[in-house]
């Protein structure tokens, strides 16, 4: 007995890169957004042949529906905040080459190595999208990012064209604000480099050199792995801290370069298993904020 190919699973399944590099930028968190783009094909495929039949734009569908569930998850994403023990910080990705050295099975059953790594997933941006409310994150997202007409994004999110441009352009106002001038790629990762060095060597004066002033350190635990709980302020006190965690670093603990979010970073493995995650943003030659991941539960991608 033959089976029939059905052409129109490959076009639906196709929307799935799509979806998860839609859904990452707006909830920040690679599992969550694997969850909705679960969840939205449950809902496609628990329709009827029929009433699926009767969509005309299956990939519209899809988009909406992905959102409208993004768009739930932000709004509960702040009660569980609430509870959240210290700092959160979005889920940092692997670059590619990374990802795909760690998870050699087919690569489109590997959702991470699908999210396309530009400007819209630096830590930086995440950050910045994270303070925004959950309107205009998607609204920004969908029209800024994925280019969506606002009529379209309108039609996505139940609301009018003319609050969905309000909401993209509140959204737009606060990426300028927190915007800094480009570095180049190869420039940062000497910078990250050279702290690694200076790291490892315990060198204060090279750290203080490399921090700006008025850099913050942030990191990312719940309380499930040791960590400090508040923002470390200046970089004199951030080099202080550093050089601290590594006097107590335990053996056999190795620092890697690695592609973070797009940008070059760090990464702190124990006996081969990534246990810290380091997001750099560099600006005027000098590390202005550093993202330190901790919390296990945020690093699967990585191990």
């Amino acid at each position: 007995m033959t089976t029939r190919h059905d052409p129109d699973l490959d076009a639906v399944m196709g929307e799935r890169r799509q979806l998860i590099n839609l859904t990452y930028r707006l909830v920040g968190s690679l599992a969550e957004a694997e969850d909705a783009v679960q969840e939205t094909y449950a809902r496609w495929y628990g329709m009827s042949a029929e009433e699926r039949s009767a969509i005309e734009n299956p990939g519209a569908w899809l988009t909406t529906v992905a959102t409208r569930i993004c768009l739930n998850l932000l709004g509960s994403a702040r009660a569980r905040r609430e509870t959240y023990v210290g700092a959160w910080i979005p889920e940092p990705l692997p670059g590619p080459a990374e990802w795909a050295a760690r998870r050699p099975a087919d690569p489109a059953v590997d959702p991470a190595d699908r999210v396309t790594l530009d400007e819209s997933v630096s830590m930086a941006f995440l950050v910045v999208l994270d303070a925004m409310t959950p309107a205009e994150r998607v609204a920004f997202i969908l029209h800024d990012v994925f280019r969506y007409p606002f009529a379209e994004v309108a039609a996505i999110t139940g609301r009018t064209a003319a609050a969905c441009r309000q909401l993209a352009s509140s959204a737009r106002r606060r990426v300028e604000a927190a915007r800094t001038p480009a570095v180049p790629a190869g420039h940062q990762a000497g910078i990250v480099r050279a702290f690694k060095a200076a790291w490892e060597a315990k060198d204060i004066e090279s750290l203080i050199g490399l921090l700006d002033p008025d850099a913050t350190a942030t990191a990312d635990s719940n309380g499930l792995v040791v960590s400090f709980l508040d923002p470390i302020e200046g970089g004199e006190q951030i080099a202080r801290g550093w050089v601290e965690i590594a006097e107590r670093m335990p053996a056999g603990m190795v620092l890697r370069e690695r592609t973070v979010n797009g940008q070059p970073g760090l990464v702190a493995e124990q006996d081969g298993v990534t246990v810290t995650v380091f997001a750099f943003d560099v600006a005027d030659d000098r590390i202005r904020r550093i993202w330190v991941v901790r919390n296990p539960e945020k690093l699967r991608h990585w191990s």
